[in-house]
């Protein structure tokens, strides 16, 4: 059965057209039904415009607290009723509240190969730490900083001549098709959590 996705992002969302632009080949069976965004200037809102979905903007100075603000987060995201929440470059961390109303209904993708470089500027971190292999990760989201179960991860080399940008660059490159095929992995019903260990997704070679 087709799954009703629904996109949290506060920038760009260049992973969230490529989950979208998925729903509409057929590579991935379902449809982006909404995009929450906690910026009203995000580009991505106007990806959602072009995708003729709907946007709800939630922005955390509007509101006096931050109890306030994540359930005003967990309101909306109940009122589309998703099948799965797809983190796209959304620079918060959710609350305790919206991971429990949804468990291993939410993934995330962050460019390194955690448990290491959590948090911003991972590929700033990947390049202070001198480590020769960096990457991505897509995993289910936990209630801490970058945690929860791995469901798969890209490896990719890092080079002497590296800045933070030319290695962002390089890792966004495979973001985008992991981001993907995680995804279809979870519409077609493969991934299976058990504890912080994930089945189904298959390395692709």
């Amino acid at each position: 059965m087709s799954k009703k996705i629904l996109i949290f992002a506060s920038g760009r969302g260049s992973n969230a057209e490529a989950i979208h632009e998925a729903t509409v080949n057929g590579t991935i069976d379902g449809t982006v039904i909404g995009v929450i965004c906690d910026h009203a200037d995000a580009q991505v809102l106007e990806r959602a415009k072009r995708w003729n979905v709907p946007a709800t903007v939630l922005e955390r100075k509007d509101f006096a607290a931050k109890a306030d603000f994540n359930a005003a987060i967990l309101s909306a995201a109940k009122s589309y009723a998703p099948d799965l929440i797809c983190l796209a470059g959304y620079m918060r961390i959710c609350g305790e509240e919206l991971v429990n109303a949804f468990p291993n209904r939410i993934i995330n993708i962050h460019p390194a190969l955690l448990p290491s470089f959590r948090g911003l500027h991972a590929q700033r971190q990947a390049i202070e730490a001198g480590v020769k292999v960096a990457g991505c990760t897509v995993h289910f989201v936990g209630t801490g900083l970058d945690d929860g179960p791995i469901i798969t991860q890209v490896a990719v080399p890092v080079y002497d001549d590296d800045t933070e940008d030319t290695l962002a660059d390089r890792i966004l490159e495979q973001e985008h098709p992991a981001y993907v095929r995680t995804v279809a992995a979870y519409c077609r019903d493969e991934l299976h959590v058990e504890g912080h260990h994930v089945t189904g997704m298959h390395r692709e070679k």
